[in-house]
């Protein structure tokens, strides 16, 4: 899964880089949709929604570094 969500906000697990955005801000999601991919060490991780929501905000974009703990996209 390569994520962790607390209060509706989606962490990364890992360092790495976000190679694809699968979703925009609006977005109503399902729990389980791939919203993003993150690469690291060399492996491909899909970041899923944890809940059904809508994306109230996306911090990152294709081409992002990011640290473990970072917030990736807020839903609501």
């Amino acid at each position: 899964m390569g994520a962790q969500a607390s209060n509706g906000a989606v962490k990364a697990l890992m360092p790495g880089k976000v190679i694809k955005v699968n979703v925009c801000e609006g977005d109503a999601v399902e729990s389980g949709t791939i919203l993003m991919v993150l690469e690291a060490m060399k492996m491909e991780n899909e970041i899923h929604a944890p809940h059904a929501g809508r994306v109230k905000s996306l911090m990152v974009t294709p081409g992002s570094n990011v640290n473990g703990g970072d917030v990736l996209a807020v839903l609501e």
